[in-house]
């Protein structure tokens, strides 16, 4: 069974949502980087991209495949985790403590209507 943290929000992309400082964090969730395997590398937006709901902007490579990144709700890119780009290996060891991108200007009904915890791990049972 996936690790499943309470604090965020879930989507059925298998992205995590967690809300801080007036931004919400985006990463991978464990689901997503054990069906990965071993990350090799991480396309990151830039700042200042809007990103729609449901957009696949950028890829994540392992060794078995590559696997788009579907950004959860709509805002605008505030800051992006440089270390991955170096590191990639980083959202495979820590997929909760490792985010790819923040977004400002995201509406609050959509991380609203994101999954919590619990309906996510009802999710995951259906795969």
């Amino acid at each position: 069974m996936s690790n499943v943290l309470a604090d965020r929000r879930y989507s059925k992309d298998h992205e995590w949502v967690m809300l801080k400082d007036g931004k919400v964090y985006v990463g991978i969730t464990d689901y997503a980087q054990d069906s990965l395997g071993e990350i090799v590398y991480v396309d990151l937006p830039s700042v200042g991209d809007h990103l729609g709901a449901g957009d696949d902007f950028c890829n994540i490579e392992s060794v078995k495949a590559a696997s788009p990144v579907i950004n959860p709700l709509d805002g605008d890119v505030a800051e992006v985790n440089v270390k991955l780009q170096k590191n990639p290996e980083e959202l495979n060891k820590d997929c909760y403590g490792t985010f790819i991108y923040a977004l400002a200007g995201f509406r609050q009904d959509m991380y609203d209507g994101l999954m919590d915890a619990k309906a996510y791990e009802t999710f995951l049972n259906t795969l």
